[in-house]
């Protein structure tokens, strides 16, 4: 199941001296619109982003005086400010630049701007993890209901995910579509030259030792069992906070007391018993 969503436009200030934190959720907006390409079935649909961050959002400021750093979009030729609405993107071409409008980009390939293109049908086990990107909420218009309802369920009923393409912000990403409880979800797709080769990495070569990899199985085993990512939270940003608070009411943070969770043994095998026995071994609790 997604996380919990917090309550809509629910907002949280801190305010002391020259400290200001202000985070907060909105209600979700759609970012995109347009099409999933099933055969010669068109579903209109609406994109949503699916994550948001969970950090406290930082304002960088001066040293000398707290005050807050602010950007600004300079005109190098005349050095002042540039409203956004006076700003175009070009592309410097033979020592000129050549502005491109909203129109030329949809022009481009209008049917692509507009349409989750499906290609394939895939298992999704042969997509390795390092091509994913960012996952989106697809949502169906009105009109659009029945035929997503059908994707979702034949997705579900085999097993398989779409894979195919889509333009997002004036690029084309692969994607790929699955089901997530009664949801369809995307993910952008990294594209192949976008993946490092890991040529020039300098990586071990050689076996394992049989007594070593049969202990290392046993501590996996010992911490495995049925995951659930709930039960994992984002303490830190919780503790910063606290100490945000105290520090804001004069109060002097206490120093970190380090606890020694990986120790260094004399070789890998004692290592291995020790985690076994305690510290690193304990057994997962089935949720």
């Amino acid at each position: 199941m997604p996380p919990h969503q917090p309550e809509v436009g629910h907002t949280r200030h801190f305010w002391h001296k020259t400290l200001y934190i202000n985070y907060k959720t909105t209600a979700m907006r759609s970012i995109w619109t347009g099409a999933i390409g099933f055969g010669l079935v068109n579903i209109p649909i609406k994109l949503y982003s699916a994550t948001e961050e969970s950090s406290l959002d930082l304002d960088m400021l001066d040293k000398k005086d707290h005050a807050n750093i602010k950007f600004k979009r300079v005109n190098e030729n005349t050095g002042k400010e540039v409203a956004w609405e006076n700003i175009v993107k070009g592309y410097k071409l033979d020592d000129r630049y050549v502005v491109l409008t909203d129109e030329d980009f949809q022009k481009a390939s209008p049917e692509k701007s507009k349409i989750i293109e499906i290609k394939e049908f895939v298992v999704e086990t042969e997509i390795d993890g390092i091509y994913y990107e960012t996952p989106y909420y697809l949502e169906p218009e009105k009109n659009g209901a029945k035929a997503y309802v059908l994707l979702r369920d034949a997705l579900a009923k085999t097993g398989k995910v779409a894979f195919g393409s889509f333009v997002l912000r004036n690029k084309e990403s692969l994607c790929l579509l699955k089901t997530i409880d009664k949801v369809l979800v995307l993910y952008k797709i990294r594209w192949a030259q976008e993946v490092r080769s890991t040529e020039d990495l300098n990586i071990p070569s050689g076996a394992s030792k049989p007594a070593e990899l049969k202990m290392a199985i046993q501590l996996i085993d010992q911490l495995s069992g049925p995951f659930d990512i709930e039960k994992y939270k984002d303490t830190y940003t919780d503790e910063l906070m606290k100490l945000i608070q105290a520090k804001a009411k004069g109060k002097r943070p206490p120093k970190p007391v380090m606890k020694v969770v990986h120790r260094e043994g004399k070789d890998l095998m004692s290592q291995l018993k020790a985690s076994l026995q305690g510290g690193g071994g304990r057994k997962r609790k089935a949720s």
